[in-house]
Protein backbone atom coordinates (compact mmCIF):
# COMPACT_ATOMS: atom_id res chain seq x y z
CA UNK A 1 0.00 0.00 0.00
CA UNK A 2 1.50 3.61 -0.73
CA UNK A 3 1.05 6.61 1.84
CA UNK A 4 -0.79 8.94 0.35
CA UNK A 5 1.12 11.33 1.92
CA UNK A 6 4.88 10.81 1.23
CA UNK A 7 4.34 7.67 -1.63
CA UNK A 8 6.15 5.03 0.69
CA UNK A 9 5.13 1.72 0.19
CA UNK A 10 5.33 0.19 3.89
CA UNK A 11 3.48 0.84 6.85
CA UNK A 12 1.84 -1.24 9.42
CA UNK A 13 -1.43 -2.21 10.30
CA UNK A 14 -2.74 -0.32 13.35
CA UNK A 15 -6.33 -1.44 13.48
CA UNK A 16 -8.78 -3.84 11.70
CA UNK A 17 -12.56 -4.43 11.98
CA UNK A 18 -14.98 -6.13 9.26
CA UNK A 19 -18.39 -4.81 9.03
CA UNK A 20 -21.99 -6.12 9.95
CA UNK A 21 -22.19 -8.29 7.42
CA UNK A 22 -18.53 -9.34 6.76
CA UNK A 23 -18.06 -8.19 3.19
CA UNK A 24 -15.54 -5.35 4.04
CA UNK A 25 -12.70 -4.91 6.13
CA UNK A 26 -11.58 -1.27 7.01
CA UNK A 27 -8.21 -0.87 8.02
CA UNK A 28 -6.09 1.93 9.43
CA UNK A 29 -2.56 1.89 8.71
CA UNK A 30 0.54 3.74 9.74
CA UNK A 31 3.44 4.86 7.44
CA UNK A 32 6.32 3.96 8.64
CA UNK A 33 8.65 6.67 7.08
CA UNK A 34 6.14 9.44 7.52
CA UNK A 35 4.15 8.05 10.36
CA UNK A 36 0.95 9.58 8.45
CA UNK A 37 -2.03 7.60 9.22
CA UNK A 38 -4.74 6.69 6.74
CA UNK A 39 -7.97 4.31 6.41
CA UNK A 40 -7.43 1.15 3.47
CA UNK A 41 -11.14 -0.84 2.68
CA UNK A 42 -10.94 -4.55 1.62
CA UNK A 43 -13.97 -5.93 -0.56
CA UNK A 44 -14.93 -9.12 -1.96
CA UNK A 45 -14.82 -8.71 -5.70
CA UNK A 46 -18.15 -10.81 -6.19
CA UNK A 47 -19.08 -11.88 -9.96
CA UNK A 48 -19.33 -8.19 -12.21
CA UNK A 49 -22.67 -6.91 -12.25
CA UNK A 50 -23.95 -4.95 -15.24
CA UNK A 51 -25.88 -2.24 -15.40
CA UNK A 52 -28.60 -2.12 -18.35
CA UNK A 53 -28.98 1.78 -18.88
CA UNK A 54 -32.03 3.31 -19.46
CA UNK A 55 -31.55 3.28 -23.29
CA UNK A 56 -30.12 -0.13 -23.57
CA UNK A 57 -26.78 0.42 -22.93
CA UNK A 58 -24.82 -2.35 -20.86
CA UNK A 59 -21.35 -1.16 -18.74
CA UNK A 60 -20.08 -2.95 -15.39
CA UNK A 61 -21.48 -1.94 -11.94
CA UNK A 62 -19.09 0.22 -10.53
CA UNK A 63 -19.56 0.65 -6.78
CA UNK A 64 -17.73 3.96 -6.90
CA UNK A 65 -20.15 5.61 -9.18
CA UNK A 66 -22.97 4.88 -6.37
CA UNK A 67 -20.22 6.06 -3.48
CA UNK A 68 -19.92 9.66 -5.73
CA UNK A 69 -23.92 9.92 -6.37
CA UNK A 70 -24.14 9.81 -2.77
CA UNK A 71 -21.18 12.04 -1.33
CA UNK A 72 -22.48 14.44 -3.81
CA UNK A 73 -25.95 14.45 -2.37
CA UNK A 74 -24.69 14.12 1.54
CA UNK A 75 -21.98 17.46 0.31
CA UNK A 76 -21.99 19.72 3.45
CA UNK A 77 -24.06 17.82 5.40
CA UNK A 78 -22.81 16.53 9.36
CA UNK A 79 -22.79 12.67 8.06
CA UNK A 80 -19.24 11.18 8.58
CA UNK A 81 -17.78 9.66 5.74
CA UNK A 82 -17.64 6.35 7.34
CA UNK A 83 -21.65 6.75 7.68
CA UNK A 84 -21.50 6.70 3.78
CA UNK A 85 -19.31 3.97 3.13
CA UNK A 86 -21.07 1.85 5.32
CA UNK A 87 -24.54 2.73 3.10
CA UNK A 88 -22.95 2.27 0.16
CA UNK A 89 -21.83 -1.30 1.10
CA UNK A 90 -25.71 -1.98 2.25
CA UNK A 91 -26.70 -1.09 -1.18
CA UNK A 92 -23.89 -2.57 -3.20
CA UNK A 93 -24.84 -5.65 -0.74
CA UNK A 94 -28.85 -5.75 -1.14
CA UNK A 95 -27.96 -5.25 -5.19
CA UNK A 96 -25.21 -7.90 -5.12
CA UNK A 97 -27.47 -10.52 -3.18
CA UNK A 98 -31.04 -9.74 -5.59
CA UNK A 99 -29.11 -9.57 -8.93
CA UNK A 100 -26.86 -12.08 -10.68
CA UNK A 101 -25.53 -10.84 -13.77
CA UNK A 102 -27.80 -7.38 -14.82
CA UNK A 103 -29.37 -4.89 -12.89
CA UNK A 104 -31.25 -1.85 -14.20
CA UNK A 105 -30.03 1.45 -13.76
CA UNK A 106 -33.22 2.41 -12.36
CA UNK A 107 -32.84 0.11 -9.72
CA UNK A 108 -29.39 1.41 -8.19
CA UNK A 109 -31.08 4.77 -7.93
CA UNK A 110 -34.42 3.35 -6.26
CA UNK A 111 -32.07 1.95 -3.78
CA UNK A 112 -29.99 4.91 -3.16
CA UNK A 113 -32.87 7.07 -2.28
CA UNK A 114 -34.15 4.64 0.05
CA UNK A 115 -31.41 4.82 1.86
CA UNK A 116 -30.75 8.45 1.75
CA UNK A 117 -34.17 8.99 3.01
CA UNK A 118 -33.63 7.14 6.51
CA UNK A 119 -30.27 8.52 6.31
CA UNK A 120 -30.99 12.31 5.72
CA UNK A 121 -34.17 13.96 4.76
CA UNK A 122 -31.50 16.95 2.26
CA UNK A 123 -29.58 14.57 1.00
CA UNK A 124 -32.69 12.51 0.05
CA UNK A 125 -33.85 15.79 -2.11
CA UNK A 126 -31.03 16.51 -3.48
CA UNK A 127 -30.33 13.00 -5.07
CA UNK A 128 -34.35 12.75 -5.86
CA UNK A 129 -33.90 15.98 -7.84
CA UNK A 130 -31.37 15.20 -9.93
CA UNK A 131 -32.34 11.45 -10.25
CA UNK A 132 -35.94 11.98 -11.36
CA UNK A 133 -35.38 15.00 -13.34
CA UNK A 134 -38.20 17.16 -11.95
CA UNK A 135 -39.66 19.23 -14.72
CA UNK A 136 -40.45 21.93 -12.52
CA UNK A 137 -41.54 23.36 -9.44
CA UNK A 138 -44.47 21.32 -8.81
CA UNK A 139 -42.91 17.91 -9.47
CA UNK A 140 -40.38 18.95 -6.60
CA UNK A 141 -43.03 20.25 -4.00
CA UNK A 142 -44.96 17.16 -4.82
CA UNK A 143 -42.00 15.07 -3.36
CA UNK A 144 -41.06 17.92 -0.69
CA UNK A 145 -45.09 17.43 0.48
CA UNK A 146 -44.46 13.43 0.32
CA UNK A 147 -41.34 13.92 2.79
CA UNK A 148 -43.33 15.55 5.40
CA UNK A 149 -45.73 13.38 5.30
CA UNK A 150 -44.02 10.79 5.97
CA UNK A 151 -41.94 13.08 8.74
CA UNK A 152 -45.03 13.66 10.89
CA UNK A 153 -46.35 10.02 10.25
CA UNK A 154 -42.90 9.02 11.68
CA UNK A 155 -43.00 11.10 14.67
CA UNK A 156 -46.83 10.72 15.48
CA UNK A 157 -46.28 6.70 15.51
CA UNK A 158 -42.64 7.38 17.97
Amino acid sequence: MRCPSCGFEEDKVIDSRSTKEGTVTRRRRECLRCSHRFTTYEYIEPAQLVVVKKDGRRQDFDRSKVLQGILKACEKRPIPRERIEEVTDEIVSELQSEFRNEIPSSEIGERVMKHLRELDEVAYVRFASVYRHFEDITEFMQELRSLIKDAKANRQSS
